[in-house]
């Protein structure tokens, strides 16, 4: 049974929508930035990718609003964005009890840090009644689905980084298995603030001592040294082919199969062997019935971190063998949006298939000897593909590793074609 995906919604640093956010990964439009002087980071790192500036409508206001963390919020803005990108009303051409939503995300931990503070600083009092429905992780899917009447599967994600794309995974599962048509699936992530941004900084694993913040990003490069941290929402609606083809709505591409298993060696470090990633790969082809020789390209986790970089060509060289598929990172222009980056990857390798067009690895002007892979990058690459990946790995040893293909709907909405968001 295909899961095809006839819906997106995303805010990320750079930009808002699929067809903007595709185009900034074609062209090379960074979204990280120096924090400025009025940001809450601003002096706690020297870097981030941070959404430019939106309109949350109402969803801030009232006793309620006033403690709604920025994960809920930002959930909220790309569900109704995917749901309208994907021609959906729930109760009227999809039935309540048959849409499901699966969000993932570290979950409203900067809610958390303020209500602490406030506490230290005046009491008992301080403490909002409403504190738990800020930084619970299920509120974003909760919130989600109580704004729209969804009744079917609802769940929240916490694998780290590697969440979206396993409430992608966890979706293609629900849709197969027959419990629901269409399931809303990614992530939501709102980690700028001091406390979750130093514990990286401190840890040395943010990039450091860079005068263009662009060029800090910059996977699988010899002169890169860390990772940089970005905020961000993305939202895929996958449905049952045949459901949306009786809606007669085409869809951007199929996620044709998944992997998910865990390295099981270390908190945060990946397997050095690669062996984890690579059986994960495998997994996502073999769920797909594909052959390695069929997937022309994977869209990389690729962070810019040296361990994890390394682990990941390891890993490819692995599970591809002597077929080597063509591989970019598009976080050297988003940064890391920790769980919701595997949203955004998964987008872009559906968006690379349908195109022809692969987005490049942009500010990998010398690969790193110990990633030898076949890299695109400076501009992107024309390629036919019949089948690609999107890795994402996740602290904990968590590996989710998504196949997707062409759309098996009658037509194939290209998310750079004119009319698409």
């Amino acid at each position: 049974m295909s899961a095809s995906i006839t819906g997106m919604g995303m805010l990320t640093p750079v930009g808002s929508g699929p067809r903007e956010v595709y185009d900034a990964l074609l062209h090379g439009r960074s979204g990280i930035v120096k924090p400025p002087a009025e940001h809450p980071i601003a002096g706690s790192i020297e870097l981030a990718g941070i959404l430019p500036p939106f309109d949350a409508g109402d969803l801030t206001k009232g006793p309620d609003g006033k403690v709604m963390d920025r994960t809920v919020v930002l959930a909220q803005l790309v569900a109704a964005q995917a749901l309208s990108d994907a021609g959906l009303v729930v109760g009227d051409n999809v039935a309540p009890e048959r849409i499901g939503v699966i969000i993932g995300g570290v979950g409203g931990m900067a809610t958390l840090e303020q209500q602490v503070l406030a506490r230290a600083e005046r009491g008992r009092a301080a403490v909002s009644p409403y504190l738990l429905t800020g930084i619970l992780p299920n509120m974003p899917a909760a919130r989600v689905a109580i704004r729209y009447g969804i009744r079917g599967y609802t769940s929240a994600v916490g694998t780290a980084c590697a969440s979206g794309a396993q409430a992608i995974a966890d979706a293609v599962r629900i849709i197969r298995s027959g419990e629901a048509d269409v399931v809303l699936c990614g992530a939501s992530e709102a980690p700028l603030f001091p406390t979750f941004s130093e514990t990286f900084g401190n840890a040395r694993a943010l990039a450091r001592g860079w005068d263009e913040p662009s060029q800090a990003s910059r996977p699988f490069d010899v002169r890169r040294n860390g990772f940089v941290l970005s905020e961000g929402a993305a939202l895929l609606v996958l449905e049952r082919t045949e459901h949306a083809v009786a809606r007669g709505v085409a869809g951007y591409a199929d996620v044709a199969g998944y992997g998910v298993n865990s390295d099981a060696h270390h908190p945060t470090a990946p397997r050095p062997d690669g062996e984890g990633a690579a059986a994960c790969m495998r997994l996502a082809m073999a769920s797909g019935g594909v052959r390695p020789e069929q997937v022309g390209y994977v869209n990389a986790h690729g962070t810019s971190t040296k361990l994890g970089d390394v682990a990941e060509s390891v890993a490819i060289g692995l599970a591809f063998g002597a077929h080597q598929p063509a591989v970019s990172s598009t976080k050297a222009l988003t940064g890391h949006m920790l769980g919701t980056s595997g949203v955004v990857e998964a987008a872009a390798a559906a968006g690379a298939i349908a195109t022809g067009l692969l987005p490049p690895t942009y500010h990998l002007d010398e690969p790193d000897p110990a990633c030898p892979l076949d890299h695109v990058r400076k501009e992107p690459r024309e390629a036919r593909l019949e089948y690609a990946l999107s890795n994402s790995f996740g602290f904990g040893g968590q590996n989710v590793s998504l196949l997707l293909g062409a759309a098996s709907t009658p037509e194939t909405r290209v998310i750079n074609s004119e009319g698409n968001q």
